[in-house]
């Protein structure tokens, strides 16, 4: 009886064991069919502008995003730190192709709606990664005792951008983003109704939870007061977040008015510190 229970034991073991193999192997052939190409950036911004990434499929991201004053005032405003912008929202996943988001900023307490898809997917057959990505913003802040004639509409600015990305290696992506901005309300000489831009950014993986980020835009609008954005960052990958810490010549959070309304001064010292922190869910 004994001999008995042990040839079945030994031969149930030996048939789970080729189960195991057997689902090893079909793992392994899944994963080596596969054609596509990770995404070319862990965060959903490259730094403060938006990357190909999207959210996936019932995934809720709560962001917060911090920009402080500027640095080169030194210990009179503690290196900028008694000085911040604020932008909190939320980015829901509806697909792995499609997303939706919310948030309010405190520049101009802005609110933002945002819709992100995917056209493209970099594959062994397709070279490059394709999104469009359009956001509406309020301007809750204007006031009609500064402007009698306000409307709502005059609240409004859009924005509209097709990026572009190539994964090139585990460690290096690059990004191209021509982007459109249309404003209901400007100040002439300062600014312009309509804008065109052109945006550039990229990553370097230099560990395996860090990353060194870049990305600088060209604005075709011609102001005395404002720069083309510029911005330096690092991402660092903790596990259930990824935590961006960055400097930018641009203090603002909101995807326009960081675009459109940047101060800084790189080559003079003028620049803000900041972070980004996405928590998934």
């Amino acid at each position: 009886m004994i001999k008995r229970v042990t040839m079945l034991l030994l031969l149930s073991s030996s048939a789970l064991f080729a189960q195991e193999d057997d689902l090893l192997k079909q793992i392994d052939t899944l994963s080596t069919n596969s054609d596509f190409v990770p995404p070319a950036f862990k965060g959903l911004q490259i730094v403060t502008a938006q990357s190909t990434k999207l959210a996936a499929k019932g995934d809720l991201y709560f962001v917060v995003a911090h920009r402080f004053g500027d640095v080169s005032e030194g210990f009179d405003n503690f290196f900028g730190l008694d000085d911040a912008a604020t932008k909190i929202g939320f980015i829901y996943g509806l697909s792995d192709n499609l997303s939706l988001s919310l948030s309010r900023e405190t520049f101009m307490k802005t609110y933002e709606g945002a819709i992100k898809y995917r056209i493209i997917k970099q594959s062994e057959k397709l070279p490059v990664e394709v999104v469009g990505y359009h956001t509406v913003a309020l301007n809750s802040e204007l006031d009609k005792e500064d402007f009698p004639k306000l409307e709502f509409s005059n609240r409004i600015s859009y924005l509209s951008q097709l990026l572009i990305s190539r994964r090139f290696s585990e460690s290096f992506s690059l990004q191209l983003s021509p982007s459109y901005v249309h404003k209901n309300l400007y100040m002439p000489n300062t600014d312009e109704k309509d804008q065109m831009l052109a945006g550039f950014g990229g990553r370097y993986k230099i560990s395996k939870r860090v990353s060194i980020n870049a990305e600088y835009f060209v604005n075709f609008s011609e102001s005395d007061v404002y720069k083309n954005p510029a911005s330096l960052g690092v991402d660092i990958e903790t596990g259930g977040h990824v935590f961006q810490l960055l400097f930018s010549n641009s203090q603002v959070n909101s995807d326009i008015g960081y675009l459109t309304n940047a101060t800084g001064d790189w080559g003079k010292g003028k620049i803000y510190f900041g972070f980004n922190l996405y928590r998934v869910f």
